[in-house]
């Protein structure tokens, strides 16, 4: 089959190979064949390639972390579905594996691109939103890079749950598409402080709940205009700073740091995971949720997909149709 190879750790660009000839991944118990329909480019799949992400598969193997397929053979055969494939037999390929208990079905009202984008980003949102900070209907939610792959989904999620969303972006495409996605508030943080915005627009407030993938001054900015008992919830850090957070102005504002590792949950709590899937895909049949799928590309593009998500150059999604 065909199957984008990294053997060596490097830039995507550098180190992704399209190979022809990769052997066909073979199923063991409670695994399914699955034939690739769209894979969604996530910022870990750079990671991956640098050797950066918390796993390291050996080498070679084939990076993409999430998928909409269609199950070979065996019970399920014919069955569509999302989830994260088993690496090292990722999703940048014509067939993969995933696990049985892993692979959901895959919501009628999504195409094969959004359904592959339902996944990570959304589960981290609900997961964020829900279980970790507790967002309540009438707060205010501060969405940093609303317009990326998680933070699309965190405004959808966060709109659903009837908060008042305020989305910081850069530049004036990305506002555009944060307007489309139902952002209350537009911050480009190319024109404008995000600090003095937020503050302004509750009222000396503040935003009750963060949500941050970027990190650095994104995480730093965010201190200055969190609300009394807020939370500031720690999702990535895309922006490339790991910030060290003085925890005496955490005390003295009276605010609270969360993290969130949403793939814990898959060996933590693997019924969580389920539910919010079913509650994602009730969202999606409703209309309430969409994936933001800014591009639908060829496989053979995967490598410069991958390279353009790492470097922030990309709005949404892009999805790589096997």
């Amino acid at each position: 089959m065909r199957a984008w190879q990294v053997g060596a750790l490097g830039e995507p660009r550098d180190v992704m190979e399209l190979r022809p000839d990769v052997p066909q991944p073979e199923p063991g118990a409670g695994q399914l064949l699955v034939r690739v329909r769209a894979a969604a480019v996530n910022f870990p799949d750079a990671l991956l390639c640098r050797g950066q992400y918390q796993v390291r598969p050996p080498l070679p193997f084939t990076p993409g972390v999430e998928l909409c397929g269609e199950v070979v053979g065996g019970e399920r055969a014919g069955e569509r579905v999302v989830g994260t494939p088993l690496l090292p037999a990722g999703a940048f390929a014509e067939y993969t594996l995933m696990a049985a208990d892993g692979a959901f079905p895959a919501p009628a009202a999504l195409d094969d691109a959004e359904a592959a984008a339902l996944h990570i980003g959304y589960q981290t949102a609900w997961f964020g939103l829900h279980r970790r900070a507790g967002l309540r209907p009438g707060e205010t939610l501060l969405v940093h890079a609303a317009a990326g792959g998680v933070g699309s989904a965190a405004v959808q999620v966060g709109k659903a749950a009837g908060a008042t969303v305020i989305g910081v972006v850069g530049g004036p495409e990305k506002a555009a598409r944060a307007r489309e996605l139902g952002v209350d508030l537009v911050i480009d943080r190319r024109a404008e402080d995000f600090i003095a915005v937020v503050k302004e627009a509750t009222g000396g407030h503040g935003a009750d709940v963060v949500f941050d993938p970027v990190g650095g001054d994104a995480y730093t900015g965010s201190t200055k205009c969190i609300a009394f008992e807020g939370r500031i919830l720690v999702v990535g850090f895309a922006g490339g700073g790991i910030p060290s957070p003085g925890l005496n102005h955490a005390l003295v504002k009276n605010y609270s740091i969360l993290g969130l590792h949403w793939g814990l949950y898959n060996t933590k709590d693997p019924q969580a995971v389920r539910a919010a899937h079913t509650e994602l895909a009730e969202l999606a049949a409703k209309g309430v949720v969409r994936p933001l799928v800014s591009e639908r590309l060829p496989l053979e593009r995967a490598a410069e997909a991958v390279q353009r998500v790492a470097a922030g150059d990309s709005v949404g999604r892009i999805a790589v149709l096997a």
